[in-house]
């Protein structure tokens, strides 16, 4: 391996729609373990009664734009990105997004939503692979870096030792 030359490319729509819908399953799991919680405290299920539902909504949407918000802001990544294998950055040096850039991130997914879909479709149509909420908030998401290796070997190989008689003259 030769240190400094590494490769990035954009991260495609089939990669990103497969970490959003890991992520969505973590707000799924979530929002029943929210259910769950209201069952046991006032003890009657969500879909029967009326003022929970929203209650458990509302929970879950403050969870999700936490986790999307901070995870980015830290690491790059949520979960399903991480599990996938993409992560979002800013800048030509592939730093995480801040904090601000990560929350008009998240407030963006809904612009992409409210077009019917078409700002996720983006992502597939563009070159540069950026979705209309990337454009927004000045974001791009791209695959992990993975260092590049040269072919062949990077150096003489040592031989593994043999064993030799020890000359005591026992056979």
């Amino acid at each position: 391996m030769i240190r400094g030359m590494v490769e990035t490319r954009a991260a495609g729509f089939w990669l990103r729609a497969l970490a959003a819908a890991l992520d969505f399953g973590i707000f799924a799991l979530v929002q029943a373990s929210y259910g769950a919680l209201a069952h046991l405290v006032w003890s009657t299920h969500v879909e029967d009664a009326w003022t929970l539902a929203p209650m458990v909504w509302t929970f879950t949407f403050v969870f999700a734009a936490a986790y999307t918000t901070v995870l980015h802001a830290l690491f790059g990544q949520t979960v399903g990105k991480m599990i996938v294998g993409v992560r979002v950055v800013v800048g030509e040096d592939g730093v995480p997004p801040s904090f601000g850039a990560s929350l008009l991130r998240y407030v963006a997914y809904f612009v992409s939503s409210a077009t019917l879909g078409l700002g996720y479709v983006m992502a597939a149509l563009r070159h540069d692979k950026r979705a209309l909420h990337d454009l927004i908030a000045g974001t791009r998401v791209e695959c992990v870096r993975r260092a590049l290796t040269v072919d062949g070997p990077a150096g003489p190989r040592a031989e593994a030792p043999v064993d030799q008689p020890s000359g005591s003259g026992a056979a």
